[in-house]
């Protein structure tokens, strides 16, 4: 249904919105202000309506935004990471010695897409021990376990086959996946992460879609975790194009005929003229901000904090600061 590219589930929903004018029938919204700096939007499809409408599989999606993240201190980094560690803990398997298998999906080489690897990289990993020990729980830590696949241009192997074989073998309760995704607005973009329970596919922020990784076809629940890093440069014009008719119509009483004509067009309406345009001279590319290197590093951070306090009951937020660094 929705022309404009994005991975985000708060962003269909918004695209919905400005269409119908109505929010959209078999999806549940709730929002939350937690301090100033961050807001939690949980969107929530309940029946097979609102996942034809959304064009997104039934379940939550969990928006955490904070604006301030592309020049975050330590005090918002913290924080953004104790409210997505609260919103993993509700989404857990309420099992004993529950193990959990972390996945990094993305290529390493690429900066915008080494989100998953960056994360892994800081994952307070724990299955060898409790093998070591022959423990099966723990009341201060859980079974932990992770992996990098990497990408099939570089391993010559689906993603999903990797994954499939180390669940065969290890057994694990539950996946967490991280990615990075893609959005239809800049301000988006590094400033936000979704955690769903309904999958995710590899490769679905660069238009490189690959084979599902949900319940369905792994064989346990998934947690799926990811943050936009980029976005098409439809959509960049898009913006820009909305910003400045705003900005003239702000210095005129009345614009003329043609800024009138495009401030009334739809954003998706928008969105396919301006892809219809770039598209013959393969301007259509994929964007991300100059300071991406430096993102990636806190972003994958403050994900590593979240999952490592939600997996691990006995651990704060002091000791896995220190352990990462």
């Amino acid at each position: 249904m929705f022309q404009v590219r994005t991975d985000l589930a708060v962003e269909a929903r918004e695209l919905y919105k400005e269409n119908k004018r109505q929010e959209i029938p078999g999806v549940e919204v709730e929002k939350s202000q937690v301090e100033d700096a961050i807001e939690i939007t949980r969107v929530k499809i309940i029946d097979e309506k609102g996942s034809q409408l959304m064009g997104r599989p039934k379940g939550s999606y969990i928006t955490i935004e904070a604006r301030g993240l592309k020049s975050a201190d330590a005090d918002l980094k913290d924080s953004v990471s104790k409210v997505m560690a609260k919103e993993l803990v509700r989404l857990l398997p309420k099992k004993k010695g529950l193990s959990t298998f972390v996945v990094g999906l993305g290529n390493w080489d690429v900066t915008p897409d080494a989100l998953g690897p960056e994360v892994v990289s800081k994952i307070l990993v724990t299955r060898h021990l409790f093998k070591m020990y022959k423990k099966t729980e723990d009341p201060t830590m859980s079974s932990v376990s992770a992996i990098t696949p990497g990408v099939m241009g570089t391993t010559g192997i689906e993603t999903s086959d990797i994954i499939q074989g180390i669940i065969q073998k290890s057994k694990p309760d539950l996946v967490i996946a991280i990615d990075a995704l893609a959005s239809r607005k800049m301000e988006r973009v590094s400033t936000t992460i979704q955690i769903s329970t309904t999958g995710i596919s590899p490769g679905s922020g660069v238009g490189n879609l690959r084979k599902q990784l949900n319940e369905e076809t792994l064989g346990v629940p998934v947690i799926a975790i990811g943050v936009p890093t980029v976005v098409d440069a439809a959509t960049m014009t898009n913006d820009t194009i909305s910003m400045v008719i705003k900005a003239l119509k702000s210095h005129s009483k009345k614009g003329s005929d043609f800024f009138n004509i495009l401030d009334d067009m739809k954003d998706n309406e928008k969105y396919a003229l301006i892809k219809e345009v770039l598209e013959p001279y393969g301007a259509n590319v994929i964007v991300t901000t100059k300071e991406i290197d430096k993102i990636i590093i806190d972003i994958s951070q403050i994900i590593a904090n979240g999952i490592n306090i939600a997996l691990h009951p006995g651990i704060d937020l002091k000791d896995v600061n220190r352990y990462i660094n």
